[in-house]
C-alpha cells in the first residue's frame, strides 16, 4: 500500500475508514490491513467494529457534544441576550450591565461572551487603519523638497515635576524641542526654541540657495507646504524664497 491511513484520511476521512474496512474483510486480516495502511490493528479493530454494528452511517464523524449541558444558560435567557443586542450594540462588558439595569439579569461577561457566540455573534475588533507618511523619501528626487518635521513640547510639569518645570518658567527657557529632517539626504537639524524655529531653518535653507516649494510633513503624514499657524499646529509662519526675509521687517 503506497498511500497510509494517515495520507488517506487527511484527504477524505470517511472514504479512508471505509478503504480501511474494505481491505480487512478482502485479506481477512487484521494485522495484515494494519500492515499495509501503516497503521495500528486497534485502529483497524475499531472501525470494523463501527461498520458490524452500525454499517455505513458507523464510519461517519460522530459529534463531539455532550449529551446533556446542565450549565448552560436557559433559550429564554439566550433570547433576551440577543434582543439587547440588537437593540444596544453593546460589548459583552456593557451588555452585561445593562442587562442588570433594565432586566435584573445577573450575568458575566464571561458568560455572556460564550452566549454571543452561540448566537453567531463574533467579537472581532476591526483592524486600525495603518497610519504613515504620506510621502516615501525615496520617491522624491530632488534633495529638499520634502521635510519630515516633529515638535515636542518638553515643559510637561507631570514629567519634569515642579521643581524643573518653575525653573523653565522662570529662566525663560526654550520650551519646544524641534526635528527638522530632510527626507532625501536625511540632513537633520535639532534646535530647542520658544517658537518660529522652522522658519528659521528655511531662512538658512534659502540662504544657501535651497529653491523651490518645500513639503513639510509630521509623524502622522499631515502635510503642508510652505504655510502654518502655530508650534502648536507644527508649522508657523510663512517663508519666500532666497533673498526675501521670512522674519519680516
Amino acid at each position: 500500500m503506497d498511500v497510509s491511513y494517515k495520507e488517506a484520511y487527511a484527504i477524505n476521512p470517511e472514504q479512508a475508514r471505509m478503504k480501511l474496512v474494505e481491505t480487512c474483510f478482502s485479506c481477512g486480516s487484521i494485522a495484515e490491513t494494519a500492515r499495509r495502511w501503516h497503521t495500528s490493528r486497534n485502529l483497524v479493530r475499531k472501525w470494523v467494529r463501527h461498520f458490524e454494528e452500525k454499517g455505513l452511517p458507523g464510519l461517519q464523524d460522530r459529534s463531539r457534544r455532550p449529551r446533556s449541558s446542565p450549565s448552560q444558560t436557559p433559550e429564554e435567557i439566550e433570547a433576551k441576550v440577543r434582543e439587547a443586542r440588537e437593540r444596544t450594540g453593546y460589548g459583552r462588558k456593557r451588555l452585561s450591565w445593562y442587562l442588570w439595569q433594565e432586566e435584573g439579569l445577573l450575568l458575566s461577561p464571561h458568560t455572556i461572551r460564550h452566549i454571543l457566540r452561540r448566537l453567531g455573534y463574533t467579537d472581532r475588533r476591526k483592524r486600525r487603519k495603518a497610519f504613515y507618511p504620506a510621502h516615501w523619501a525615496w520617491e522624491e528626487e530632488r534633495p529638499f523638497a520634502l521635510v519630515q518635521v516633529d515638535v515636542k513640547d518638553i515643559l510637561d510639569k507631570g514629567t519634569l515635576g515642579t521643581k524643573l518645570w518653575d525653573h523653565i518658567r522662570k529662566k525663560g527657557l526654550p520650551r519646544y524641542h524641534w526635528t527638522f529632517l530632510e527626507g532625501r539626504t536625511r540632513l537633520r537639524f535639532l534646535a530647542w526654541s520658544r517658537e518660529r524655529f522652522l522658519t528659521l531653518a528655511m531662512f538658512w535653507l534659502r540662504a544657501f540657495g535651497i529653491e523651490g516649494e518645500v513639503a513639510l510633513q509630521t509623524d502622522w503624514g499631515k502635510q503642508s507646504g510652505e504655510t502654518g499657524a502655530s508650534p502648536k499646529e507644527i508649522l508657523h509662519a510663512p517663508w519666500g524664497t532666497a533673498g526675501e526675509n521670512p522674519f519680516g521687517k
